[in-house]
């Protein structure tokens, strides 16, 4: 067993995507900076950690913006998960959504260091689909999905629903990949997978802070954001004390039990096939739905390994169990509201209330249900 290690201060780090965030993406993880502060007895820095300075302080605890390479994260001093809230990846494409699925063919186009194994590790945790880093195999790859029913095509790095596009005749697929530049594609690469409606995504996770650990199954809502756009809206997580074996031994129904188990196993394919990975937080999106032929399907969607929408529900359940050393289990939410700034309710841990300049008035809190 590692020891533990002494933590005086936790600062966020937002590197180079600083300029990219919106103020409440900041604001959100200054107020999870603050609570994991608490939790821990340290101190919160704010505005600290935009560069490698303090690296050779061992007592630092990060919250980066997105997951970090190896080499991002030995400019920080970070060697281990209990060192961040959040991931870090032994190759830059490790942290999208590019490794949910094999590539087309074993001499298919990839990127130096891809895991030419992890199709048969992901077995049918996933849905079904490829992974594409050239317009011939994304081609290819659509038109052998096509012939089971409509396909979504993924951009590895979009989040929150965008950058999907639903395929379902091959004159749509030819559109679609021509219009997505061959460097692109070659760099970053592209996920054709089946297409299911009816779907209800679960979130299922585990959460590891000080030597304690959490896990979770839960739901995402989605709402309208102020140009009535279809956004994430918040999470409702299950939490129990534990990790993905706790959660399986919890009363589940049989669909969620299932959902549970593909997230733990697409979690230990992910971790087996690339070695230098390491996370505190494991946070995975999985689809319940109906694909094509009108068939039920239950497959991982994509990973997150960075401070998410779902972590003030996380770090809320982390408060509530050190608060009641005989608490097993705790019911509660993240909640976003576009529109109105003062949304959240008396009780709730707020996280950002005001008017962003780039999504307008929004609420984002955590409330226990």
């Amino acid at each position: 067993m590692e020891e533990m290690r002494l933590i005086h201060s936790v600062m966020p780090y937002s590197g180079a995507s600083l300029a990219l965030g919106n103020s409440h993406d900041r604001a959100t993880r200054s107020e999870l900076g603050r609570r994991i502060a608490r939790l821990c007895n340290a101190r919160f820095l704010e505005g600290a950690g935009q560069g490698p300075a303090a690296a050779a302080d061992a007592g630092l605890f990060w919250i980066p913006s997105d997951v970090l390479t190896i080499g991002e994260a030995a400019a920080l001093g970070i060697s281990r998960a209990d060192q961040l809230f959040g991931g870090v990846v032994p190759l830059p494409f490790v942290g999208t959504k590019i490794v949910s699925h094999g590539l087309l063919a074993e001499d298919a186009a990839a990127p130096p260091g891809w895991a030419h194994g992890v199709a048969a590790r992901l077995a049918d945790a996933v849905l079904r689909g490829f992974s594409v880093f050239s317009a011939a195999d994304a081609l290819a790859a659509g038109r052998l999905l096509l012939a089971q029913g409509p396909i979504r095509l993924k951009d590895v790095k979009g989040m929150a629903g965008k950058g999907q596009t639903v395929v379902v005749a091959s004159e749509e697929l030819d559109r679609a990949i021509a219009g997505i530049p061959s460097p692109d594609l070659a760099e970053h690469g592209l996920v054709i997978e089946q297409n299911l409606e009816d779907i209800i995504t679960y979130s299922i996770g585990t959460v590891s802070l000080f030597g304690q650990s959490i896990a979770y199954w839960g739901t995402q809502r989605l709402t309208l954001d102020n140009h009535g756009e279809v956004a994430y809206g918040g999470s409702q997580l299950h939490c129990v004390r534990g990790g993905f074996e706790a959660l399986k031994q919890q009363e589940l129904a049989p669909e969620l039990a299932e959902a549970v188990d593909k997230a733990a196993r697409y979690d230990r394919a992910l971790f087996e096939a690339y070695p230098g990975l390491f996370a505190s937080r494991r946070n995975y999106d999985v689809a319940l739905g109906r694909d094509g032929q009108g068939r039920q399907r239950i497959g991982v969607l994509e990973q997150s390994w960075r401070a998410g929408g779902a972590s003030g529900a996380e770090i809320l359940a982390f408060e509530a169990f050190a608060a009641r050393p005989d608490r097993t289990a705790i019911t509660c939410a993240t909640v976003e509201v576009y529109g109105d700034a003062d949304a959240a309710p008396p009780e709730a841990s707020v996280y950002y209330g005001g008017i962003d300049p780039v999504v307008g008035p929004l609420s984002k809190y955590a409330v226990e249900l």
